[in-house]
């Protein structure tokens, strides 16, 4: 008996420099980061205030520092594909083997739409949503944490895959019958299911997490019609996560059972389908679109009313197209397989649908631009983020609209016309907009700005490097070269390869001047500090308490009595400036404790997904056991809040007057 399974030594690629030389270096930058963490002796403090933290502030700042750390990853997917692409013509063969070059592109997929842009809007959603409400949590801290680590769980399997193993060779979507046994008899494709699996069990409970916290906690007086955008739009992306990711888990599911159990679900041999993994890939997969696109709505909904000094125009239209969106996002979900042989009503239903659901978002678009109009528009970092999503993702939506057309998506769908299409949607309408939430909401994450310049330089470099790296992927897709080639022998196609790795070479400048903005905006946090708590003049609850916010984030909740609560409070503080301020009544509070089941169970999810994939019997038995016995002695805890007394919320009060002066 085999007690690793298939496990061996041969799992590891000694034979690929590339592969050995990127293992090698990823160890050696873990390693160095762990022996310095230790010479200084952090990890106390790590485990108190991150790692065991159910402040939903924390967990938002690790979401987001854990997808900026893939974006890195996945970004260098991104690199090496454009690179081979660039000289692999005619006689020239590039540098990347072609299983290689497979698994590169299905890693960039899966660790771009999972574990970017879904830890991105998660992450910014954890931090700003309670401070929005006017509460002090969202309604399960401790699930919240469990929630990221599986999440992070998903991360560590995945890229443990580029060491051991491989990764799927299948594309992100992993359409059978190439992702069944028959053609994909190694663990990539098992490596691809556990992880996702994992992870979207987080995301799962994150959606019921925030929907539940959105419909039940909200500040007193905050009616529906009283929340900012941004929640309303929060709202949406977690209804279609609560209804769209048990299919996900699903259709996994049945895919598991075909390769471990021998099932038919997706073997045409025994009775089954391999369309229907695509129908309920895709059922998940179009919605999958507005969970990651309507938070970064939001964000822009709140940059444009902040800067312009003005209410969002529209607010209930913008409220109702979000609605309208999350209705219309489960009718055009078979636009992504227009080629498949649906009869020709079917496409012209869901080509329709797909044609419509633009019209919401079109209304968005006009809030913005009239939302700006009249007023005196700041041109700050965020602002040029929310005005460059605008120009790019109009020409991306056109360019959808266009596919939207059965004839016309049937010439084009296979081509790189798409893979440009889905990047100009999705890199505009989300990275962009994380972006711009990251530089607004950062001075009340850590209390001081992060540098203009270098943010403006770090802008410019990514609006012009996205449009001089994806436009040429239209005209070659046009020109007829299809996805996925990792060497082509039309040489007419290579000059605009070339030029869209140029553009690939000036968004890394523009990640460059990121990296040195966070390192000088640290250097000069003292000339950045924020004392007032509102740097950018806010209209939102998020504005009015301390930056950065206590754990318990208002010491009395306010209490809203019209939109824009924070800016009304303003008005009525200036309107009243001299008469004395009421003295507030503080009251003990009581707070969720820190807890480690979110990191113990992400332990055992690593140790029994890892076992599963290797078919370790044995180490997945002790992976559930470990889990089932971490849940029970976590159900069985003695304490599990913490009293914060009146006094010390008063004395925290005292001590940030500027930011609690309403």
């Amino acid at each position: 008996m085999n007690l690793l399974g298939k496990l061996s030594w041969n799992a590891i690629p000694f034979d690929q420099p590339i592969v050995m030389g990127a293992s090698g270096g990823m160890v050696l930058v873990i390693g160095g980061i762990l022996a310095w963490v230790t010479l200084k002796g952090y990890w106390p403090y790590l485990w108190r205030e991150w790692i065991t933290s159910v402040d939903h502030k924390r967990i938002g700042v690790m979401y987001f520092l854990l997808a900026l750390v893939m974006l890195l990853r996945g970004f260098a997917d991104a690199i090496m594909m454009r690179a081979q692409q660039a000289v692999a013509a005619g006689g020239g063969q590039g540098y990347l083997p072609t299983e290689h070059f497979d698994q590169i592109f299905s890693a960039h997929g899966t660790i771009m739409i999972f574990f970017v842009a879904m830890p991105l809007v998660i992450g910014l959603m954890n931090f700003v949503l309670p401070l929005q409400l006017g509460i002090r949590d969202v309604a399960f801290p401790t699930l919240n944490s469990v929630s990221f680590w599986l999440t992070a769980s998903g991360v560590l399997l995945i890229n443990v895959s580029l060491v051991v193993g491989e990764f799927a060779q299948t594309g992100w979507v992993a359409y059978p019958p190439l992702s069944g046994l028959q053609f994909s008899p190694g663990v990539g494709v098992d490596y691809y299911l556990w992880s996702l699996q994992i992870s979207g069990i987080g995301t799962l409970l994150t959606g019921i997490n925030f929907v539940t916290t959105i419909l039940k906690l909200r500040a007193p007086g905050m009616g529906y019609m009283r929340m900012p955008v941004f929640c309303w739009t929060a709202l949406g992306s977690n209804l279609i996560i609560v209804a769209a990711f048990p299919v996900l888990t699903a259709t996994f599911a049945m895919l598991l059972l075909d390769r471990y159990l021998g099932f038919h679900f997706f073997s045409v041999d025994a009775g089954g389908n391999p369309m229907m993994y695509v129908n309920l890939f895709w059922v998940w997969g179009h919605p999958e679109v507005y969970i990651l696109v309507l938070p970064a709505f939001g964000i822009y909904s709140e940059v444009s009313a902040t800067f312009s000094g003005k209410p969002l125009f529209g607010y209930r239209s913008m409220v109702a197209a979000t609605l309208v969106i999350c209705v219309l996002a489960y009718t055009v979900w078979l636009h992504h397989f227009f080629t498949m042989g649906a009869s020709a009503s079917v496409n012209a239903f869901f080509g329709v649908a797909s044609m419509i659901i633009a019209v919401p978002t079109g209304v968005k678009i006009f809030n913005w631009l009239f939302t700006m109009y009249g007023g005196r528009v700041r041109f700050s970092v965020p602002v040029l983020w929310t005005i460059g999503f605008m120009v790019t993702f109009v020409v991306g939506g056109l360019t959808g609209v266009l596919m939207a057309v059965p004839p016309v998506d049937w010439q084009v769908h296979n081509s790189l016309f798409l893979v440009a299409h889905f990047h100009h949607v999705i890199i505009p309408g989300v990275v962009f907009g994380a972006f711009a939430g990251y530089v607004y909401w950062f001075p009340k994450a850590f209390g001081f700005k992060l540098d203009e310049r270098w943010g403006k330089a770090a802008f410019w470099c990514w609006f012009i490097g996205f449009h001089v790296a994806f436009m040429p992927l239209y005209v070659v897709g046009l020109m007829g070269m299809t996805r996925r080639l990792q060497h082509y022998d039309v040489l007419s196609w290579q000059p605009w390869l070339l030029v869209a790795a140029a553009g690939v070479v000036v968004i890394f400048a523009g990640v460059v001047c990121q990296i040195v903005q966070l390192v000088v905006s640290i250097r000069r946090r003292e000339e950045l500090r924020d004392v007032t708590g509102d740097p950018w003049n806010g209209r939102t609850l998020e504005w009015s308490t301390a930056s950065p916010p206590p754990a318990w984030n208002f010491a009395v909740l306010p209490r809203v009595a019209e939109r824009d609560g924070y800016w009304s409070m303003k008005q009525r503080a200036h309107a009243a400036h001299d008469q004395p301020m009421q003295a507030r009544n503080y009251e003990p509070i009581e707070m969720p404790r820190n807890s480690a089941i979110g990191f113990v169970n992400a332990f055992f999810a690593v140790v029994t997904g890892f076992a599963l994939i290797w078919h370790i019997w044995w180490m997945a038995g002790v992976g559930l056991l470990g889990a089932f016995v971490a849940l029970l002695a976590f159900a069985f805890r003695d304490k599990e809040e913490v009293e914060i007394p009146a006094a010390r919320l008063a004395g925290f009060d005292r001590a940030h007057q500027a930011e609690v002066a309403l």
